[in-house]
C-alpha cells in the first residue's frame, strides 16, 4: 500500500521529517504491537507520531479511529463508546527515533498484505442529523480513490504536496497524507498561512490541497503581494474541495497568478467521486467529471435520471464505497437504493457530463412557488456583489411561496440596502431566485473545515 523503503522524504511537518526508510522502520516497530487488535483510536495531531500511528494500523491490518483534538467531552464519549478501540495512541507513545545498531532495518518486512475489504480507517461524520456516524472504509477505498486520482491529477512520485488541513479526515488524512505516501512523493504539512504555502512553493513543493476558506485567504494575499503571487505561479497544481470555492475567489487568484484551480468532489463514505481532470476545463462553479472506476448519476425522489440542466440528488457506487456505519445497519441500508449510495448531495449535470453541486438535500435545497432552488448558485452571485464578502443561504418556511430564501450576508465594509441584494441576484438570475429576506452577521458558523453550519442560522 506504501511506496518502499528509501531515503526520500516522506513527510515534514514544521523542522522534523522522516525519510522512507525511517517510516517504515517507525510504523513496522508500531505494527508489530497493533497486530491482534480490532481497532485502534488515533489523537490525531498534526504531527509525524499521528502518521506513524495510521500507517502502523494500515500495516497492521487495523482500523485506525482517528480523533479530532478538540472533540468535547461529550463527542469525545460518544465515539469511544461506539467505536469500542482496543488502544488509545498519543504523540508520546510513538517512537520516531531510529536504531543506531541496525540504521537500515525495514521493520515491515515480516507484515503481510491484508485483504482489499480490511477496515482501515473509522471516520466520524459531523453529526449533522444527530450523533456522529463511524464511516467504516476498507483499504481497497483508499488504494483505488488514490490511484484514480493520481491518474485525474497526472499526480506522481515527483510531486511535493504541501497542505495545512487537519489529519482527523479524509481530505488531510485519507489523501493529503496517504496518497503521496502511496505514490512515493513527498507530503509538507504547516500551519496554513498564505505565505507559508508560498514558501514551500518557493522552496519545491509542487501541489497544494485547501479547502475555499484558505483560498479566500491566498486570493486576498496574492492581490497585495507580488512576490507571493510569483511563488504561487509557480505550482503544478492547486485542488480545492471540501465544500463549493465561490467563482470569485477563482478569478480573482487566477488574474494574480495564472492558476485555475482544480476541484473535485467527495465525502466521507466514497472519498473522491468527481475531479477536473489536469488537463480539463477549470471552470469556477464545476467539480469535473467522475474518476475512474466511479459510477456518478443525478437523479429525481423517486430514482429516475433527470434532464441535464435540471436539479437532482448524486448517487454513486464504485470501489471507493465505504463498507457500513458502525453499529448502524439501519442507517447503511437507509443509505443506499439499489446498490447506490445516496449522498444526499445535489447537483446538475452540464450537457458535457461536469457536475455542479447545488447543495445539500436537507440544507440547500430550497423549493419556492413550486421552483427547486440550489443555495449555491445564489451564494456565488451575491459574491460577486462588491459589499459582500461572505454569505450562506437557506430557505425558511413561508406560508405563500413554502420556503422563502434568505441570505445571510456578511458586508464587506458598510452594509448595502437588502432590495440591492434582491436587485442584483434577480439581475443575473431569475427573478425567483432572489432573496426575500436578507440578515446582516459579523461572521457566519464554520466548522474547522470551513464549512458554513447552516443548521446554526436561524
Amino acid at each position: 500500500m506504501f511506496a518502499e523503503p528509501s531515503d526520500r522524504e516522506a513527510l515534514r511537518f514544521g523542522e522534523k521529517s522522516l525519510n522512507y526508510a525511517e517510516l517504515h522502520q517507525a510504523a513496522g516497530t508500531l505494527a508489530e504491537r497493533l497486530k491482534g487488535h480490532t481497532r485502534v483510536a488515533v489523537w490525531a495531531t498534526s504531527t509525524l507520531e499521528t502518521c506513524v500511528s495510521v500507517v502502523a494500523g494500515l500495516l497492521a491490518g487495523v482500523a485506525i479511529v482517528p480523533l479530532n483534538p478538540k472533540l468535547g467531552e461529550r463527542e469525545l464519549e460518544h465515539i469511544l463508546g461506539d467505536s469500542r478501540p482496543d488502544l488509545i495512541l498519543r504523540d508520546e507513545t510513538v517512537r520516531l527515533v531510529s536504531d543506531p545498531a541496525e540504521p537500515g532495518r525495514d521493520e515491515t518486512s515480516r507484515l503481510g498484505e491484508p485483504h482489499p475489504e480490511t477496515p482501515a480507517l473509522v471516520i466520524y461524520t459531523s453529526g449533522t442529523t444527530g450523533p456522529p456516524k463511524g464511516v467504516v472504509l476498507p483499504r481497497r477505498s483508499l488504494t483505488s480513490n488514490i490511484d484514480a486520482l493520481a491518474k485525474a491529477w497526472q499526480w506522481t512520485s515527483d510531486d511535493v504536496l504541501v497542505h495545512g488541513l487537519p489529519l482527523f479526515h479524509v481530505h488531510g488524512l485519507g489523501i493529503g497524507i496517504l496518497g503521496p505516501l502511496r505514490l512515493g512523493g513527498a507530503v509538507r504539512h504547516v500551519k496554513f498561512s498564505p505565505e507559508a504555502i508560498g514558501h514551500e512553493f518557493a522552496t519545491g513543493a509542487t501541489m497544494m490541497f485547501g479547502v475555499p476558506t484558505m483560498y479566500h485567504r491566498i486570493a486576498e494575499a496574492v492581490e497585495n503581494d507580488a512576490t507571493l503571487a510569483d511563488q504561487f505561479r509557480t505550482a503544478r497544481l492547486l485542488v480545492s474541495g471540501s465544500a463549493a470555492l465561490p467563482a470569485s475567489d477563482h478569478e480573482r487568484i487566477a488574474k494574480a497568478t495564472g492558476q485555475g484551480i482544480v476541484e473535485r468532489y467527495g465525502m466521507s463514505e466514497t472519498l473522491m467521486n468527481v475531479s477536473v481532470r489536469f488537463d480539463g476545463d477549470r471552470r469556477p462553479g464545476a467539480v469535473g467529471l467522475p474518476v475512474d472506476g466511479v459510477d456518478v448519476q443525478v437523479v429525481d425522489e423517486q430514482g429516475d435520471g433527470v434532464d441535464d440542466g435540471a436539479i437532482g440528488e448524486i448517487e454513486v457506487r464504485g470501489p471507493n464505497l465505504f463498507l457500513e456505519y458502525l453499529n448502524r445497519p439501519d442507517a447503511t441500508e437507509a443509505a443506499f437504493r439499489d446498490g447506490w449510495f445516496r449522498t444526499g448531495d445535489m447537483a446538475v449535470r452540464d450537457p458535457d457530463g461536469y457536475i455542479r453541486i447545488v447543495g445539500r438535500r436537507a440544507t440547500d435545497l430550497i423549493k419556492s412557488g413550486g421552483y427547486k432552488i440550489g443555495a449555491g448558485e445564489i451564494e456565488n452571485v451575491l459574491l460577486e456583489h462588491p459589499s459582500v464578502a461572505e454569505v450562506a443561504v437557506t430557505g425558511e418556511p413561508d406560508d405563500d411561496l413554502g420556503e422563502r430564501i434568505v441570505a445571510w450576508v456578511v458586508p464587506a465594509g458598510e452594509a448595502p440596502e437588502p432590495s440591492a441584494l434582491s436587485d442584483h441576484v434577480a439581475k443575473l438570475l431569475s427573478p425567483h431566485k432572489r432573496p426575500r429576506v436578507v440578515r446582516y452577521l459579523q461572521a457566519l458558523p464554520r466548522n474547522e473545515m470551513g464549512k458554513v453550519l447552516k443548521r446554526e442560522l436561524s
